[in-house]
């Protein structure tokens, strides 16, 4: 009988659901401002764009976790 294969543990994720919702949210804007951008937009095209570049898919890129307060070991948030 041949010896068992460990099978690989999962990589760590490190785009949470948060993340995966801002670069979703910076494609679609960057797709309107490419719509927008072949109908003739001057104006809204390069503001989508920017917004989309520059904005939303960095947040996308470098939103980390969700920090919850710690009420501390008193249980309290009240400063002493």
């Amino acid at each position: 009988m041949p010896p068992k294969r460990k099978v690989p543990e999962a990589e760590p994720s490190y785009f949470s659901k948060r993340n995966w919702q801002w670069l979703g949210a910076g494609a679609v804007v960057i797709i309107a401002g490419f719509i927008t951008l072949s109908q003739g937009s001057i104006t809204l095209a390069p503001i989508l764009l920017v917004l989309g570049y520059c904005v939303l898919i960095p947040m996308g890129i470098l939103a980390g976790p969700k920090r919850v307060k710690d009420p501390g070991p008193s249980g309290d948030s009240a400063p002493n």
